[in-house]
């Protein structure tokens, strides 16, 4: 179920990047409006993830797992469908935000669930699996419109499929050790309590602070790569197809790290070595030694396995703090880091100007993997750590 709702959930995320520009023209738009307008609707679905990531992590720990997982898919699917009928900007951009607050819900729900059913040697098999199974959603939303153009069908595809999965809601069940905590007088889903002690807000940054380069090399390397190939001398590049590529990789390299984590009995360890061979491509990626287009989707495959630890460094997250706090930092920590990339962006494109763009994107990318490999270092192994305490 939770492999299944990430699936849609990323399938979602890329389509609106894809399905952006048709579908602002489709409403009258042209020129310089298509990107003023469609990184205004961006921003909309940035800000319903940061929130939703704050109210949907609140509601896990309060009101279970199980009831976010399922509430958090009908909404954004629900949305989704809405977004197919659209016929003016205000709505759009309603619906967007709407189906950020969906988005942002279903990952952390759906982790923590599977985190604290499966025992703590065998867990990081089942969050293997939800990344590896949902990375792929992108891959079939970079594709499917070389399938079908449309892209109101295309909103409706993803609405429907999203709906379809909730009938599979028969046999799933909430975690037992949510409902032992709930017998407790320990406050739950407290989020401000994050901030109030000094090494919980410190292991909670840092959690953040781990996933940053997985985006960074989204947005900025991949998103970005229409105008990065221009200065690096590469030609006939398709963005979709670098989309895919990508993805292709994150799907594959999110299910290798949770073996290799399993394998090497560590989160750190597994990260640590995907970390560095990011750093290693990051370098290539911006300084290439070949400027055909196959090799850069090789490269661009190869930079998604080894920046595809998205899931591990959320089950890592899941895996740092107390039942009554768990779903709350789960869920907030990957949509903080998916509203990082504004200021990623903000900073990559405030230094084109003295640093032009190859040099700023490469010092951009150096100092979130600085950070990266800071965070990592500095929190506490979590290979199988009992998950059965309250903060």
């Amino acid at each position: 179920m939770a492999a299944l709702g990430y699936f849609v959930d990323v399938f979602d995320l890329i389509l609106f990047g894809i399905v952006r520009n048709p579908s602002l023209r489709s409403l009258g738009l042209e020129g310089p409006a298509l990107l003023n307008e469609g990184v205004t609707l961006f921003n909309y679905q940035m800000a319903g993830m940061l929130i939703g990531g704050v109210v949907w992590g609140i509601l896990g720990d309060k009101r279970g797992r199980r009831s976010v997982l399922f509430g958090s898919i009908l909404l954004y699917s629900l949305a989704n469908i809405l977004n197919g009928f659209v016929q003016d900007l205000t709505t759009y951009a309603v619906l967007r935000f709407v189906a950020g607050v969906g988005l942002a819900g279903e990952l952390g729900a759906g982790i923590t669930l599977v985190n604290e059913t499966m025992s703590k040697e065998n867990r990081g098999y089942g969050t293997l699996i939800i990344a590896g199974f949902g990375a792929s959603g992108a891959v079939f939303a970079a594709l499917l419109p070389e399938v079908i153009p449309d892209w109101r069908t295309l909103y409706f595809i993803g609405g429907g499929m999203g709906l379809a999965l909730l009938l599979l809601r028969v046999g799933t069940y909430e975690s037992a050790l949510f409902v032992n905590a709930g017998q407790s007088s320990v406050r739950k889903g407290d989020f401000l309590s994050l901030f109030t002690n000094g090494q919980r807000f410190r292991k909670y940054i840092a959690c953040i602070f781990i996933g940053i380069p997985i985006w960074y090399v989204i947005s900025v390397l991949i998103l970005s790569a229409p105008e990065l190939v221009k200065a690096l001398g590469v030609t006939g590049v398709r963005p979709n197809l670098t989309i895919a590529y990508l993805y292709a990789g994150l799907s594959i390299g999110d299910f290798a790290v949770g073996l290799l984590s399993q394998w090497l009995r560590s989160r750190k360890k597994a990260i640590f070595i995907y970390l560095t061979i990011t750093t290693i491509l990051v370098v290539v990626y911006l300084n290439p030694t070949s400027t055909s287009t196959g090799s850069f989707y090789t490269l661009c495959f190869f930079l998604g396995f080894f920046a595809g630890y998205w899931a591990m460094f959320v089950t890592m997250a899941s895996e740092q703090f107390g039942t009554n706090l768990r779903a709350t930092v789960t869920t907030t920590v990957p949509n903080f880091v998916r509203g990082a990339v504004i200021p990623i962006t903000v900073v990559f494109k405030g230094f084109i100007p003295s640093l032009g763009i190859i040099g700023s994107a490469l010092t951009v990318g150096l100092v979130c993997l600085a950070l990266a490999f800071l965070a990592t270092w500095s929190v506490g192994e979590s290979f199988g750590k009992d998950l059965d305490y309250l903060e």
